[in-house]
């Protein structure tokens, strides 16, 4: 079995990666590094969870110079010698985290920027001193154009999740990032899917770069140990299925995504009420916030990660046993990137998509695409006894582990009558009619009335008869 020492990686990272328990490379790693390591462009193409990070990551790591190195004294001080590009805060965290891991006994300065934070930490790094830059689009280019950032001297160039940055209308970004950088870099471009946009993207911007491919095709992209069960379910039955689901034998940690960021706040208050630990993630939460939700869900304080797609990128928690579609996703890239946070590094995972009877025809759409056996979405509830099967839920499980709060009723008050008036003490008659003394502690002039009333007969005026 080929390890990370046999394929030439420095001893440093191999110690670190082994404290970590990683020795074996998957696929796409043992298919790259030996290209990367020598500073070839490459594409890298696979599917979400199989690796890409340290792909990329150790030929950064192995061809950067630490500030410990005697070579270093040739190198500009302090300048980035590496910048890593990607789509979303939550990812570039869990890239930074990576690298850290894996330079651990190396000495390399990384640094993760993003926005809603504020610009002081970063400034303040930066002037200190970095080896590896790891940055959302955005942030970068602020950076650079107050002359913080200087990528004048970087020699890799990585975009992760490249189509991702493509959906998001990152790519003007990109290129302008592309175009502070040397041109004798080296450029790896990596992503589970490779649309004709970033395909022409690589032509402009690489220099003969070697296409590496996983898989066999995009079509067959979704992870195999991941079991797909597709639902058509009805929107005020999906929260009582995942509280059962979430009794599953085999229930350990899941996610749901939803469409909307309120959809999200929703979901995830139904899941408290109900009883389970959950949080939601999405974009109208502070950053602050959303870092807290994600240490807590992967130090297991949390059971269930209510998020929005964005999120989808930047997930990678070991121990995901779910990946519940509350909504249908919007396409098949989409579909592969969300189940894609379950069954990873090897493990198994199940993933469950509820499909409203509005979205049927997007479903099949989506499983025309993936070639996926799931045409007709079986019809479920909460009590269809295919769902307990298919689940390992146990029988007689309820959506809840704690009973609703009852509903507090507030006492009306008696309605007293005044005696003889006929009227409560709201000032209201029998009748309805707003007592007269309402009007004059308002400040209201009373109503005046004309009392003069006429006697007819016939249409004809009748005098009354005199006393």
């Amino acid at each position: 079995m080929t390890t990370f020492r046999d394929m030439g990686v420095l001893p440093e990272i191999c110690d670190a990666l082994e404290r970590a328990g990683i020795t074996t490379p998957f696929a796409i790693q043992e298919m790259t590094l030996s290209v990367a390591l020598l500073g070839t462009d490459l594409i890298g193409q696979a599917r979400t969870g199989t690796g890409k990070t340290l792909a990329f990551g150790i030929p950064v790591l192995q061809r950067s110079i630490a500030p410990g190195n005697p070579a270093y004294a040739d190198m500009p001080q302090g300048k980035p010698q590496a910048l890593i590009v990607a789509p979303t805060r939550e990812l570039a965290l869990q890239v930074s985290n990576d690298l850290a891991l894996a330079s651990a006994d190396m000495g390399l300065r990384v640094l993760t920027v993003y926005g809603g934070v504020g610009y002081e930490p970063q400034l303040e790094a930066l002037d200190t001193g970095v080896d590896i830059v790891v940055g959302t689009p955005g942030r970068l280019i602020d950076l650079a154009n107050r002359r913080a950032l200087d990528l004048s001297h970087v020699h890799a160039l990585v975009l992760d999740e490249a189509d991702e940055m493509l959906d998001l209308g990152f790519l003007p970004d990109v290129i302008t990032l592309i175009s502070k950088t040397p041109e004798t870099r080296q450029t790896m471009l990596f992503s589970a899917t490779m649309p004709a946009a970033i395909v022409a993207l690589a032509r402009t911007h690489m220099r003969h770069p070697m296409n590496i491919r996983a898989e066999s095709s995009y079509e067959n992209a979704t992870v195999p140990a991941t079991a797909q069960f597709i639902y058509q379910a009805h929107d005020l039955d999906k929260t009582e299925i995942i509280g059962r689901v979430l009794q599953a034998e085999d229930a350990d940690k899941m996610i749901v995504f939803t469409r909307t960021k309120r959809q999200a706040q929703r979901v995830a208050e139904d899941l408290q009420e109900r009883g389970f630990k959950a949080s939601p993630l999405h974009g109208d939460m502070a950053q602050v916030a959303r870092e807290k939700a994600l240490a807590r869900f992967r130090e297991d304080k949390i059971q269930v990660l209510v998020c929005t797609d964005v999120a989808a990128r930047g997930i990678d928690v070991r121990g995901v046993s779910h990946v519940i579609n509350y909504t249908c996703p919007e396409d098949d890239k989409t579909y592969v990137h969300r189940i894609g946070r379950t069954g990873r590094a090897g493990a198994s995972g199940t993933a469950i998509t509820f499909v409203d009877w509005a979205d049927l025809h997007r479903w099949k759409m989506i499983n025309k695409a993936l070639e996926l056996p799931f045409d007709e979405p079986q019809e479920t509830y909460s009590t269809s006894e295919h769902l307990f099967h298919d689940q390992g839920i146990p029988a007689g499980t309820k959506g809840r582990v704690v009973d609703p709060a009852p509903v507090e009723k507030k006492e009306r008050a008696p309605r007293e009558r005044r005696s003889g008036s006929g009227r409560s003490d709201s000032g209201r008659s029998d009748s309805g009619r707003s007592d007269s003394g309402s009007s004059e502690k308002s400040g209201d002039a009373p109503r005046r009335r004309n009392r003069n009333r006429r006697r007819t007969r016939g249409g004809q005026s009748v005098e009354a008869p005199k006393a």
